[in-house]
């Protein structure tokens, strides 16, 4: 039987996720805590808690991604400045078109974390709205770590 209690504490295991705004990791505290002690109480609690954290890993590895696909290029353009800098003394716009690639680079991992940012609200708060419903929410992109 599901209650309205266990809907409640479902929403909050979702809206927990925010916490992560307010301290470190809290988009994996808060609802880890919430979910581990009432997970016991029912099956809708149990599979609220698990969606949530295997959003949140995989949003994770998502951002940890694209960090990592990042960063050489990032490593590239500063040498790539410096060597410039080097040769030529200083460095003006014009100069900056060779580096066309690497820029356009940024600016697609830049839209990809906004895309990813709003996907997190808007799933986040989804999964609120369905868990007060007593229905199961099915986060995209998430990959099942937690079975």
């Amino acid at each position: 039987m599901l209650t309205k209690n266990h809907k409640n504490i479902a929403s909050f295991i979702h809206i927990g996720t925010f916490a992560k705004y307010f301290f470190p990791f809290g988009n994996f505290i808060a609802p880890l805590l919430i979910w581990t002690v009432n997970k016991d109480r029912s099956n809708f609690i149990d599979q609220n808690g698990k969606q949530v954290l295997n959003f949140q890993i995989s949003v994770l590895l998502y951002f940890i991604t694209m960090v990592l696909i990042c960063v050489p290029i990032a490593i590239n353009f500063g040498f790539s400045i410096e060597q410039l800098n080097d040769i030529k003394g200083s460095i003006s716009f014009s100069d900056l078109t060779s580096f066309t690639g690497s820029i356009i680079a940024f600016i697609i991992l830049g839209f990809l974390s906004a895309i990813l940012l709003v996907i997190d609200l808007y799933a986040t708060i989804m999964g609120a709205i369905k868990a007060s419903e007593g229905e199961l929410y099915h986060y995209p992109l998430a990959i099942r770590f937690i079975k």
